[in-house]
């Protein structure tokens, strides 16, 4: 049956809600069920047909999640800039409007309401992904999967990724909307049911099988969190103190530890600017630290190629012979590592010329194999740096190449106190259950965590303090459905977004020729 229409005012005001409550799901608050609620609020706001109007509820959905949702861009770079990133990616929810107004014309959706669930559902996953890929290499943060790394719905990335856990969240959300309509009905049998299927959606999480046993051994790893002046975006203007904050951590955990009793030391991403390769005394303090501790070190630094531009790369120090593989970012953020369109973002915002040498894309699968000699052999780390985390693929090819652990090298120290950085460490938490691995968020300022395959966190630090951490980390080798068949069920969702809004158009266009 169609769905009441609420007056134009209130769809609006419930979209808003409904923006806001989603933005509370995630970190900083945490509370993970509101976003059912906030989805659920969009769906009854949706109500009307007319795409035009949907596309303004869905803008207005998405100003209020995104522009508190990523109100550390404007701590790093600035209020316009923010308002504009944030903009950009809430008119992606106005288009879903548009496509679900579309999409809802079809006979199938018109005349049975239960297929209003998965089309919702489908088709909000296919706005993520669109949104992920596009433009300038997509801009996943705020995908509602990364909402729910506390909640018993995180179990099933597991099964089917990040697309599958949010299709869910989306899915109970959905449900939540028809209880709110139906209680508006005064049809408490409705509501009732709608609210039952609810929470037997999110508790069959806990049906998932989720193994974290070691498979191969365990990595005696060590964490340095070096800490950095909190001064915003020239917290790196004192690239050897930033250095030696990391060396000193080092030296830290040989005393605590001892010599060799470590298998590898993660820095991370930033933990020296200057290319300890390329400069003397950067290159003898890295190694002076990975002769204490007698492990390898997975250092983050800059390496500046001779042809120009610049690459942001993990780099393996070796205790005995120096500097050997390393991993460069394949993923850098435009308009914060590279500015794409320099002359027309300038008009908007100088911050553009802060970076002055743009970064470079890696071409190398994110895959660096570490020596173990207790292990007798190496182990292969995936590493993803940064907002890496966000993006499927790298990590899941990681993976796929053999990738025992996880590894997320950051750096944080732009975003000051904000919540990017716990925003990064849930991502780090559903990542390391969707491909059942022990991971590692390793942060310049945090937040760090150690962090078990089924998202549990063992160790946390605070931000802006210099800290260390060491754990003895289950390497597994098992690929989860999700790491297997991710990339043909994110096709496959993709696909059928695109062939629900496809039918749901004849449909309209033949309704209208027939009238």
């Amino acid at each position: 049956m169609p769905i009441p229409e609420p007056r134009r005012l209130t769809s609006l005001a419930l979209a808003a809600l409904g923006g806001l409550a989603t933005d509370a799901a995630f970190p900083g608050l945490g509370w993970w069920p509101l976003a059912l609620l906030g989805v659920g609020l969009l769906f009854v706001a949706l109500g009307r047909d007319s795409a035009r109007w949907n596309l303004l509820v869905g803008l207005v959905f998405g100003l209020a999640f995104f522009l508190p949702h990523i109100s550390w861009a404007e701590f790093a770079v600035g209020a316009v800039p923010w308002v504009a990133l944030s903009t950009l990616e809430a008119a992606f929810v106005g288009l879903f409007g548009v496509a679900w107004s579309w999409a809802r014309r079809g006979a199938a959706i018109w005349w049975r309401a239960r297929w209003q669930v998965p089309a919702f559902a489908v088709l909000w996953v296919g706005m993520e992904e669109l949104r992920s890929v596009w433009p300038f290499g997509g801009f996943p943060w705020g995908r509602l999967a990364f909402s729910q790394a506390d909640s018993p719905l995180a179990r099933w990335a597991w099964a089917g990724g990040v697309p599958l856990l949010t299709g869910l969240v989306v899915v109970g959300g959905v449900l939540v909307g028809l209880a709110l309509l139906a209680l508006r009905r005064l049809d408490l049998g409705v509501a009732s049911g709608a609210v039952l299927l609810v929470a037997v959606l999110v508790g069959s999480g806990l049906l998932v099988p989720l193994d974290t046993r070691e498979e191969a051994g365990r990595l005696a790893v060590g964490a340095v969190q070096g800490n950095v002046p909190n001064r915003g975006l020239d917290s790196f203007s004192q690239q050897r103190e930033v250095l030696e904050n990391h060396v000193a951590g080092t030296y830290a955990l040989a005393e605590e530890r001892g010599a060799g009793s470590l298998d590898v030391v993660l820095w991370p991403e930033n933990g020296s600017d200057i290319d300890p390769r390329v400069d003397a005394a950067a290159g003898d303090l890295v190694a002076g630290a990975a002769r204490a501790v007698g492990a390898p070190l997975l250092v983050g630094t800059l390496e500046y190629p001779a042809d120009g531009g610049r690459y942001n790369i993990s780099l393996l120090w070796d205790p005995e012979s120096g500097p050997g593989q390393a991993y460069a970012k394949q993923r850098p953020a435009p308009f914060a590592e590279y500015i794409p369109l320099r002359d027309v973002a300038r008009r908007f915002s100088d911050a553009v010329d802060r970076v002055r040498t743009d970064m470079l894309p890696g071409t190398e699968p994110a895959v660096l194999q570490v020596p173990v000699d207790r292990l007798g052999r190496d182990v292969p780390l995936g590493v993803g740096i940064c907002f890496e985390v966000a993006y499927d693929r790298i990590l899941r090819e990681s993976v796929q190449l053999g990738a025992e652990l996880l590894v997320i090298p950051t750096n944080n120290a732009t975003f000051g106190l904000t919540d990017e950085s716990t925003q990064q460490l849930a991502m780090s938490r559903i990542r390391a259950i969707e491909h059942g691995r022990s991971t590692v968020q390793i942060s310049t300022v945090g937040v760090s965590a150690l962090i078990t395959p089924n998202g549990r966190v063992l160790q946390q630090t605070e931000l802006f303090t210099a800290a260390t951490m060491t754990d003895d980390l289950a390497l597994r080798t098992t690929l989860t459905p999700a790491t297997r068949y991710g990339d043909v069920l994110t096709w496959a969702l993709r696909g059928l977004a695109v062939a629900i809004v496809l039918a749901g158009t004849a449909g309209a266009l033949r309704t209208r020729r027939e009238a």
